[in-house]
Formats: C-alpha cells, sequence, structure tokens
C-alpha cells in the first residue's frame, strides 16, 4: 500500500521537531545488521525522567468509563512525586469531546497463580512448565499460536447468526409473554426497571450469602472460625451449605418515572441501514444543578498573616475548596497547585470588592505562604464528623429527600421508551486536581450557570425550564447526537454531555456495535499482518514508519495516542505520540519502553520485537534526532485511521485492543472442557486465570495495593482457622472412640504443622474477643428493639451472663490446646457425623486456598478493565453456560444491567467471537 498523502502530496508528518529522511536505500538497510555504525545509544540507561524502576510499577489501568464516570487510577511507585492522590483524583462525571484514545463511544457526530488439580490442567495448562517464566512471556508464546488460527479463521465462512423471529410483521419491539422477562437459563422472570444502587465492578466474583449457622444448645458457645461462623454445640461442626439456586436477598429497584415496560429486545431487531438517526422522539427534565454555597459562619475566618479577614461568600467559598483539602498534602504541598490557585483565588477576591479585617480596613493578600486556612478546615472537619455521627432515621430522611429531589432527571423518553440517564447531575465548581503533573493543577473550577448550557430535545417536546432568573444557552433538536445536555467547562475547554446510562438501549447497541467490529476484523486480520509485516522494509520511510507502529499497536497493545496541547496537557503519549527519550534499544532486538499513557499512569515494558521492528526504531533515533523529537515523525493517529479504514470500513487502532483481547480470551476459553468435577471455586479460578493473561497482553497493569499484604495475611490465618476447627473434629471423633487412632493412624489426629503453639494462643484470643463483640453487639441490637416494640430492656447483668459463657468458652479452648484433648460437642455425637464435618471443612480450606492463589495471581493486575472494556461479553455468558456457573460469579449487577444483550441474546454454548 502507498503511503498517506497530504494535499500538497507530500508525506503527513508533525509540524515541530526533526524529520527522519524521505526514503531508506538498501544499502543502509542492510547497513544496520552490521552494528550500530549509526550511533544509535543502545546501551543508554532507561529514561529516568520517570525515576527509577521499582517492584510494583505500573504499567497501566485503563479507566473504564460507565455512565461518564472514569474509575479512579493508581499512581505508579516509581514515578517522581506527582503530588496526585488515587482516592482524590479529578473524576470527571460527564464525557469529554477532547479525550486520550478513547475508548468510549463519541457522544457528538463526527463532524461537531496454587498447584492446579489433574481436571484444572486439562483445562487450561498455562502453568504447567517453565514456571520461572514471567506471565507475559509465556503470553507471548501462547500468542503466536493464537495468531496462526487467527489467520486461519480468516478465511473460514462468517457463522450465520442465530436470529429469533418476530411472527409478526409490525415494527413492535419483541417481548416474552405476559410482560414478564425470559432469562438466558430459560427461566420467566417478572420485569423490573431501573437500579437500587451503583454496584462496584470490581474483580472479585459475588459470593453467595452463607447460610446463618444454627444457635448452639444452650449453655454451650459456639467455637467460632475466623472470618466465618464456626463449629455449633454438640456435633454440628459446620453450617450446611446454601441450597443451590437459592438467593440470599431479593434485588429491590428503583420505578422509573412512567411505570414498567417490557424489554425491547433491540439485539434481535434488523440493524438499520441508516443508524446516522438516533432517535425520532426525546423528553426529559434537563440537568440537575448543585447547591449554591451555604457561608461560613461568622466566627470562622481565613487568617492571613494571623489577621482574620472576611471576605464576599463568592471568594469565600474559593477558599473553603483549599481549607477542606488540608488532609491531602500531595496536592496542597504541590507548588504548581498552589500557584494556580492562589492566582484564581487573587482574581476572585479583586472582582468582588477585596478583603477586609474586622475594622473594615482593606487587607491585601499578596502573598500565599501568609494565608492560613487551618480555622476553616476544622471547621469542616468538625461539620463532616457530625454529620457521619447522625442517627440512622436522621441519614434515612436526607436520602429520601435526596432521591425526591433527583426523581424528576433520573429517566427520559426515547422514542417512546423509558431509559435510564446516566449524569444528569451539573459539576459543582472546586479546585481542578488533574492526572499525573497536570500544569493547571489547582486551578478554579467556575460554577456552570444554565447560560452555558444547551438543551437537546425532540421537537414537540415540552423544553425543561431553567432556574428562575436565568435561560438556557440554545435548544436543538438534533437527532443524530445521544446527548441530552452539554456544556463546555472553563480548565480545559472540554465538552461535557449528559448521556443515558450505561444500561440504556443506546448504550447497549454501543457496545454491541463495538465488540461486532472487533468480530469483523477477523476476516481482515491476516491481510493487514501481511501487509504492515511487507511494509517494514519498504523503501518510503511513511510506510516504514505506519507499518512499525501498526505492528506495536497490534502485538503490544498500545494505544495509538492524539495529538495533545503539551503547554495545557499533562504529557501523556501513545504509540504515534512517541519520542526519542521513550524507548531504549538494547541489541539484538529488545525494547525499552518507558512514558506515561493514559490518565499519567506509567508504561514501563522491556519487550523482544522482530529484529525488522528493531532496525527500523534504530532507524528512527538516528541523528540528528534527540530528546524531545518524535519518534513517528512522518505519522499521525489521522493518517494511521485513515490508512486502516481501507481494509474495512470503521477500522481504526483502538479496535485492535478490543479484538485481540476478545480474540485472545475466545481461544483460551475455547481450549477448556467442561468438567463437572471442578468446584465453582476452581471454575471462578480457570475463568480469572484467562482474563488475567487477556488484561496482561493488554498492559492493564497496577500497583500492589498498601494493604495486599494485609489480606493476604488475613485469609492465611482464616484457612488456619479451617485446619484448627478440622483437628478440633477430628479431636471430638477420637474422644468418642479412641479406637479411630490406630484405624486412620495417629498422623490423620496431629496437629498441622502451620499451627504453632503461639499462633494457637494467639487464635484462640482472636476467637475470644470476637465472641465476645458479637455477644455485646447482640445484646444491644435485642434492647434497641425491645424499646421500639415498648418492652422494658434486658438488665445488665443479662450481658454480664452471657460474657461469662465467653469467659468459659476461653477456659475451654486453653485447655484443649494444652491437653490435646476436645469434648464432643453436638446432639448424638458420632464418628460418621465427625466425618462427614471434616469432609466439608476440607471442602472449606480448598475453596479459601484457590481464592488465595487466586488474589495473589491478581495482585498486578486489573482484572475488571478488560472484562468490562476489552472482552465481548457473550465469551463470559458462553463460559457461565457451559461450566454451569452463575452469570453473578463475574458480572456485578451494574455490569448485568449494561450486558444486558449480551446475557439476553446467548441462548446456548455454540456461539463463538
Amino acid at each position: 500500500m502507498s503511503s498517506d498523502l497530504s494535499d500538497d502530496n507530500m508525506p503527513l508528518a508533525r509540524p515541530n521537531g526533526k524529520l527522519s529522511a524521505d526514503t531508506i536505500s538498501k544499502s543502509e538497510d542492510k547497513a544496520m545488521d552490521k552494528g550500530d555504525s549509526a550511533g544509535t545509544p543502545l546501551a543508554a540507561p532507561v529514561s529516568i525522567r520517570n525515576g527509577p524502576v521499582q517492584d510494583g510499577d505500573a504499567m497501566d489501568v485503563d479507566s473504564p468509563a460507565v455512565n461518564g464516570h472514569k474509575r479512579k487510577t493508581r499512581t505508579s511507585i516509581g514515578q517522581k512525586p506527582s503530588y496526585k492522590d488515587d482516592s482524590d483524583s479529578d473524576d470527571q462525571p460527564m464525557k469529554t469531546a477532547v479525550s486520550d484514545d478513547s475508548d468510549d463511544d463519541v457522544p457528538l457526530k463526527r463532524n461537531t497463580k496454587l498447584p492446579p488439580k489433574a481436571s484444572e490442567s486439562d483445562m487450561l495448562d498455562m502453568d504447567s512448565d517453565d514456571d520461572d517464566k514471567p506471565l507475559h512471556v509465556k503470553l507471548a508464546q501462547k500468542k503466536a499460536g493464537i495468531e496462526k488460527s487467527a489467520a486461519k479463521d480468516a478465511k473460514k465462512p462468517t457463522p450465520k447468526k442465530k436470529v429469533v423471529k418476530d411472527e409478526s410483521d409490525s415494527d413492535a419491539p419483541l417481548a416474552s409473554a405476559k410482560g414478564k422477562k425470559r432469562q438466558s437459563n430459560g427461566t420467566v422472570k417478572s420485569k423490573t426497571n431501573g437500579v437500587k444502587k451503583e454496584e462496584s465492578d470490581s474483580d472479585a466474583p459475588i459470593r453467595k450469602k452463607a447460610k446463618p449457622a444454627p444457635a448452639p444448645a444452650k449453655g454451650k458457645t459456639a467455637v467460632p472460625v475466623r472470618g466465618k461462623a464456626a463449629t455449633t454445640a454438640k456435633g454440628k461442626a459446620a453450617a450446611p451449605a446454601a441450597k443451590k439456586g437459592t438467593k440470599a436477598k431479593k434485588e429491590e429497584s428503583e420505578e422509573p418515572a412512567e411505570g414498567d415496560e417490557e424489554e425491547f429486545e433491540w439485539w434481535n431487531k434488523p440493524k438499520k441501514e441508516d443508524d446516522s438517526t438516533k432517535w425520532e422522539t426525546l423528553e426529559h427534565n434537563g440537568v440537575m444543578f448543585p447547591p449554591l454555597y451555604e457561608p461560613l459562619p461568622k466566627h470562622v475566618k481565613l487568617l492571613y498573616d494571623g489577621t482574620p479577614v472576611t471576605l464576599h461568600p463568592d471568594a469565600e467559598e474559593v477558599a473553603t475548596f483549599f481549607g477542606g483539602m488540608l488532609h491531602q498534602p500531595h496536592h496542597v504541598e504541590n507548588p504548581t497547585f498552589q500557584s494556580n490557585f492562589f492566582a484564581d483565588f487573587r482574581k476572585v477576591i479583586d472582582e468582588t470588592g477585596g478583603a477586609k479585617d474586622k475594622q473594615g480596613n482593606k487587607v491585601d493578600i499578596k502573598k500565599f505562604d501568609k494565608l492560613d486556612f487551618k480555622p476553616i478546615f476544622e471547621y469542616m472537619q468538625a461539620q463532616s464528623e457530625m454529620k457521619k455521627n447522625r442517627s440512622k432515621e436522621e441519614k434515612k430522611a436526607e436520602s429520601e429527600a435526596k432521591k425526591e429531589l433527583e426523581k424528576p432527571y433520573n429517566f427520559c423518553k426515547w422514542d417512546g421508551r423509558t431509559q435510564k440517564v446516566g449524569n444528569f447531575r451539573v459539576e459543582p465548581p472546586s479546585l481542578f486536581r488533574g492526572r499525573g503533573e497536570h500544569p493547571k493543577t489547582g486551578r478554579l473550577k467556575l460554577r456552570v450557570a444554565p447560560e452555558q448550557i444547551t438543551i437537546n430535545i425532540g421537537k414537540e417536546a415540552k423544553v425543561p425550564a431553567p432556574p428562575p432568573g436565568h435561560k438556557w444557552k440554545a435548544v436543538q433538536h438534533d437527532k443524530t447526537a445521544t446527548w441530552l445536555a452539554m456544556w463546555q467547562e472553563n480548565i480545559n475547554g472540554a465538552y461535557k454531555y449528559v448521556m443515558l446510562a450505561a444500561n440504556s438501549d443506546v448504550k447497549g447497541q454501543a457496545d454491541f456495535n463495538k465488540f461486532e467490529k472487533a468480530r469483523e476484523l477477523k476476516k481482515y486480520i491476516d491481510k493487514i499482518r501481511r501487509d504492515y509485516t511487507r511494509d517494514l522494509r519498504a523503501e518510503v520511510m511513511a510506510d516504514r514508519q505506519r507499518a512499525t507502529a501498526i505492528y506495536l499497536i497490534d502485538k503490544l497493545a498500545l494505544r495509538a495516542g492524539n495529538e495533545k496541547d503539551t503547554e495545557n496537557e499533562a504529557e501523556t503519549v501513545g504509540c504515534c505520540s512517541l519520542k526519542y527519550e521513550h524507548i531504549t534499544l538494547r541489541e539484538p532486538d529488545t525494547v525499552i519502553f518507558d512514558f506515561l499513557g493514559k490518565d499519567s499512569i506509567r508504561y514501563y515494558d522491556e519487550v523482544k520485537v522482530e529484529r525488522q521492528v528493531f532496525k527500523n526504531l534504530k532507524m528512527f533515533k538516528k541523528p540528528p534526532k534527540s530528546e524531545g523529537d518524535d519518534i513517528f515523525d512522518r505519522l499521525t493517529t489521522s493518517s494511521l485511521n485513515k490508512h486502516l479504514s481501507t481494509y474495512m470500513k470503521g477500522l481504526t487502532a483502538k479496535v485492535f485492543r478490543t479484538y485481540n483481547a476478545s480474540y485472545t480470551m475466545s481461544k483460551l476459553l475455547g481450549e477448556m472442557e467442561a468438567n463437572t468435577h471442578l468446584t465453582m471455586a476452581e471454575k471462578i479460578a480457570v475463568y480469572n486465570k484467562a482474563n488475567r493473561e487477556v488484561a496482561i497482553l493488554c498492559n492493564h497493569k497496577r500497583t500492589v495495593g498498601a494493604n495486599h499484604e494485609a489480606q493476604m495475611e488475613k485469609l492465611g490465618d482464616r484457612i488456619k482457622g479451617l485446619k484448627y476447627q478440622k483437628w478440633r473434629t477430628k479431636a471430638m471423633m477420637l474422644a468418642v472412640d479412641p479406637k479411630q487412632k490406630k484405624k486412620k493412624g495417629a498422623d490423620y489426629f496431629a496437629l498441622d504443622e502451620e499451627l504453632d503453639e503461639q499462633w494457637i494462643q494467639d487464635h484462640i484470643k482472636f476467637l475470644v474477643e470476637e465472641q465476645r463483640t458479637k455477644t455485646t453487639k447482640k445484646f444491644e441490637k435485642e434492647n434497641e428493639k425491645r424499646k421500639a416494640d415498648g418492652e422494658k430492656p434486658h438488665p445488665e447483668k443479662e450481658l454480664k451472663a452471657r460474657l461469662k459463657e465467653v469467659d468459659e468458652l476461653e477456659k475451654q479452648l486453653k485447655k484443649e490446646a494444652k491437653t490435646k484433648k476436645v469434648e464432643p460437642e453436638g446432639k448424638s455425637p458420632s464418628v460418621d457425623k465427625y466425618e462427614t464435618a471434616v469432609k466439608k471443612i476440607d471442602e472449606r480450606i480448598h475453596t479459601q486456598e484457590i481464592a488465595a492463589a487466586d488474589r495473589e495471581g491478581n495482585k498486578e493486575v486489573a482484572l475488571g478493565t478488560s472484562k468490562i472494556n476489552y472482552i465481548d461479553p457473550r465469551l463470559t455468558v458462553v463460559f457461565c453456560k457451559k461450566f454451569d456457573v452463575p452469570i453473578e460469579k463475574f458480572f456485578s449487577k451494574t455490569l448485568r444491567e449494561k450486558f444486558n444483550w449480551a446475557i439476553k441474546s446467548i441462548q446456548d454454548d455454540e456461539w463463538e467471537f
């Protein structure tokens, strides 16, 4: 293929920096194999601009946007101080028109590790050998085979889609009979709309709520297990497992604005020829503005050089923004943050009449160092504590009042169907945080006025009224746009949009189209790879750069990267915008990447590439290029995408991430054979293992959480607690029938070597303290109920009597630890009962060990991002059907609503990506 040319027939290039030569001669290409004659610093150290590389350095955390909200990301350990707190990142609640290779659909038109069981190994033999190799190295080896499979698949005819016939000729939405929804398992469920609350899209699978253990017999106290309910009195060593299929709690839901509706199964409807028109009728109630500022009490003042100053409410509000952040030194001690804040603060002070002392004299605020925000901070902290300590009734009343205020904005009517609105709140004013070392951090985000907001609504619909005394910037009726309202924020000039929720039909169709486009790429991927492999040796520099970039995007899942205004934006890059200092070359074929990627997350990786790719990168770094110059100086993201679209309509660089993630997952899951002998925990671990490999492929890495070790220690203690419980149960068996020792052998009844004397003593303390806490809380709860029912509360001596039983338990456990003898518990104790109990405990131990291994394996990998954004959800549904796993184990309630189309459209486990 020829290179993309601009109108003046010159190769597309960046306006600044040194350019590579137009063409590469064959002799020059061959000379590259004779060593580093060109003087490229192959042995140069890795760029230290982002700090030294340390264990746990993050590579990349994709921030999936759900309803326009970005999930919070972790900052690399190895980065130089960025004064950024992950818990208080500048989460943008609205979509922006300008994004760094965003994986979201654009709202406007284009023009505006535990050793596996044998059965587990049979299913997914990923760690059976070469255990010393890093997971990403093993994945690279496996990926070569997957790519060969992709080449074969490209030549196969596309399988026909199974379409549910609509017997009627009408355009009425398809729905199940009698207004009820039919689930993918064939059962009928009453229809519901809306959601109870936003659930976390965490990587942890949802656990079934365990049945509470039966109460111990009178006079006995159950011996608890760390983190779980323990053996009950007189024999019942473990609570029976909850019956399969039972639900712990019925999910509630908010009612939509205008009642229940039959589900519209749009995925079974024919695709429109022209999908530029998004709606025919649209009704909504506009946006919800944040509450107005409430001035501080008169005794709470900002201090300047020790003097309390009075400010206009508008200026005082800005002071509270900074004052309320004093517990975040990473922000307020950042010189850039301070400088930007102070400049904007002074501007507001000047515009509102200045600052005055007690006597009304003007106070000239000139130096930031003389400002003291402590009185404001202390007041705001006190108010926060008061709010936390309110009664349940007060919190409930406030919650109900809040819901009532939000009710009109929660839903809209889209083509006559009720749809949930995702983000109807206008952002309140605040101080901009930014991600990484953003040059505008600390700037004042102004309050958005109705006059800045454009409403998009149906021509026949009633236009929502703006607040009294105000008017909208404009009202339009654009049927090609999917946003309901928009405005431009003042920091980066980005546009914010009010969009439908992630579980809406429109969003579902956008996700569906994204994954279908990735599926379509299967037909063209082999040709694309053959072409770019050929062009790696092209004589035209622009063609060679483009081929090398596509190689990196395809093989390493790099983002394409967009043009940036580096003076006003954080210096983050993608493949096309890589600079000289971002890669280091090490002979013969190792490339070291070190740069800040999306959301200012550090990307560091050492990868082996094809020799020709290595040679090309060496060529792209030839002098006179130096630090600051572009690697791909004759390539832009737009020209790259224009080239890709010649293969397939709508193909862009970001489709490769979705395709590679989904195709790899489909091949990994396809290697698995349905195995009924696997436990639920083993099935989940197998799925997570495949998901983890895809996440590594996509560079979805994270720093190890600060509390990871503590969590693993707690999980280890829980497993030891179960082993202690198993020993006690076996000891009871021996107490019932001493002959069992000879029959089963002394080793069977031996205490696990992990349970040393010190651990047992600590465990006993833990169990006793936990039981005391539970007993006290239960007593208090009973008295609260008795008061509410008008009954006399239990006397304090009742609590003392109950706590005395706990003291007896402590003596009993200490005696057992010393004598190694345990008295039988439960009614009609027998060897058979205890043997059954031991088997159940062994199952629980195995489940916990799998969970611990899974968590340890996931400590540096973010599973959620690839699962939510890049792996076709239908693959997860197929896995669940094939292995008889509830979809709840992988998709939270929020995700089940978001991917409802995938759950409902897959009828069996035969579907293929």
